[in-house]
């Protein structure tokens, strides 16, 4: 409690107009390219839904007294981006559930699209401008593969406005790619961005609830007092 009442205090002194309402806007995006089936759509879709009420990610929803907004989106080709889960405010137990119901009742919008990454994450970007006032800002990329379709992660990051947005990364290692050598070097040299971004591994598909659970756990609980200070007190 003593560190969240720290870090309103240098919020209130770094942005005296700007009203915050919660500590973390995190838009989680879906891959559901052709490169997986029916079935990998359903363990990625379930898994997101039971990371999401898991115990420790529970927890770390709740470890501020500073609420949570919360979207999920599907991506895959130029124009297949649909959001799943409107921006939502988690302030209660009762939030969340409702939040991770409606991510375990969707229904895929393709499944026939290309990997265009790039667009998936200026279409992130995009629907971050629509977020609730947030200390922090953080997209969180989900895919079994490389960009194949359009541009890439470093002209959206050069031409969208991902000044503030941290980028984290999930390589879904699938047996169809050889994740250890090219994929999570992809990940790591081209889609994570912005300070202290990170990445996850799940060892494919079957394993990507544990893999999501432990990366939200990390999101959550990993505003430090000195990132923020070090760059709202500039």
């Amino acid at each position: 409690m003593i560190r969240w009442l720290t870090i309103l205090g240098l919020a209130a002194l770094a942005s005296p107009l700007r009203a915050e309402t919660c500590r973390l806007a995190l838009a989680l995006a879906m891959d559901i390219s052709t490169s997986v089936d029916a079935t990998e759509d359903t363990l990625q879709r379930q898994g997101l839904a039971a990371a999401l009420v898991a115990p420790e990610v529970t927890e770390a929803f709740f470890s501020s007294p500073m609420p949570v907004a919360l979207t999920v989106y599907e991506w895959s080709g130029r124009s297949t981006q649909r959001v799943i889960l409107n921006w939502s405010m988690i302030r209660t137990r009762a939030d969340l559930l409702a939040a991770a119901t409606t991510v375990q009742q969707s229904v895929r919008s393709d499944s026939g699209s290309a990997t265009a990454m790039g667009y998936a994450l200026a279409f992130g970007a995009t629907l971050m401008q629509q977020a609730p006032p947030c200390l922090f800002q953080t997209i969180d990329l989900s895919g079994d593969g490389s960009n194949n379709d359009g541009y890439g992660p470093d002209s959206a990051y050069r031409h969208f406005p991902f000044q503030e947005i941290v980028v984290n990364g999930l390589v879904i290692n699938a047996a169809d790619f050889e994740g250890e050598l090219f994929l999570i070097p992809f990940f790591e040299n081209n889609v994570l961005h912005g300070p202290g971004a990170f990445l996850e591994v799940a060892q494919g598909f079957e394993d990507f609830e544990r893999a999501m659970r432990r990366k939200l756990e990390r999101e959550l609980q990993g505003l430090q007092i000195g990132a923020l200070s070090g760059d709202a007190l500039k």
